[in-house]
């Protein structure tokens, strides 16, 4: 059996198979669970930074700004070392689950919350551009019908706001999949830092005793086309939307 031949054969181990489609679900999970925080935490900044322009509330506009500036002008891998290392950890949560060590389940809350604090910083500037796409005139027209500012935020202008950045939102989505793969570099347990704990003991999988050049090629070449094929459709979706937006535009009528 010549290397590369033994190389591939790694992958018809099913304890490997199974141990790489853990890392893909985990890879899957911290995203979703990034995006959707990401979403609901960059909103409020986004509503935070772009209508708080009174006096008694312009110190949260600069608050705001400040934390969407500094996290979205700086590395995710450096805000996930500042919390691997001064992040607390709740004790409620210091014990094993989900099939994971209670040191996994560690790391995985420390880098997660990472991902939602780079993530959520760059969600709120997609929502506010798509807040100011928004026209000024559906402000006019919901305080006519009676609406007050949160009855307009949620029942007309977030709505459009949100159907605006729909294309955007989902290559954020794309992004954040791809940036999981920093999380490798503290030990957790999604798809990178799998192919790499396990480009490590190659040797005892690929039957030649050793770790093979072939070996490095096959894992991170299958880490490859799994990232590929999750993002290739996300991408498919991506521009499906943009040629056939099919969501319902629920303005009110300013004529």
């Amino acid at each position: 059996m010549d290397t590369l031949e033994a190389s591939f054969s790694m992958l018809t181990n099913p304890g490997v198979l199974i141990y790489l489609l853990k890392g893909i679900a985990f890879t899957l999970v911290l995203s979703v669970v990034a995006v959707v925080l990401g979403v609901v935490f960059g909103s409020v900044l986004a509503l935070v930074r772009n209508y708080c322009t009174t006096k008694k509330t312009k110190v949260f506009k600069a608050l705001a700004t400040m934390y969407i500036e500094v996290f979205r002008n700086t590395p995710l891998l450096l805000w996930i070392f500042i919390c691997l290392v001064f992040l607390p950890f709740p004790k409620i949560l210091s014990r094993s689950m989900f099939g994971l060590t209670s040191v996994e389940v560690k790391m995985l809350y420390k880098a997660a919350f990472a991902l939602i604090l780079f993530t959520s910083s760059v969600i709120a500037e997609i929502v506010r551009g798509g807040l100011n796409a928004v026209a000024h005139g559906q402000f006019e027209a919901g305080h006519s019908q009676g609406f007050n500012m949160v009855g307009i935020m949620i029942y007309i202008v977030l709505p459009q706001a949100y159907r605006n950045i729909v294309p955007t939102l989902l290559s954020q989505v794309i992004t954040t999949i791809k940036d999981s793969s920093y999380l490798a570099n503290v030990a957790v347990i999604e798809l990178m830092s799998r192919t790499k704990t396990l480009l490590g003991s190659a040797y005892i999988y690929n039957g030649t005793g050793t770790v093979n050049v072939s070996d490095v090629f096959v894992l991170f070449g299958f880490a490859m086309v799994i990232y590929f094929i999750i993002n290739f459709a996300l991408s498919s979706l991506v521009r499906y939307v943009q040629k056939h937006p099919r969501i319902p535009k629920p303005a009110v009528k300013t004529g």
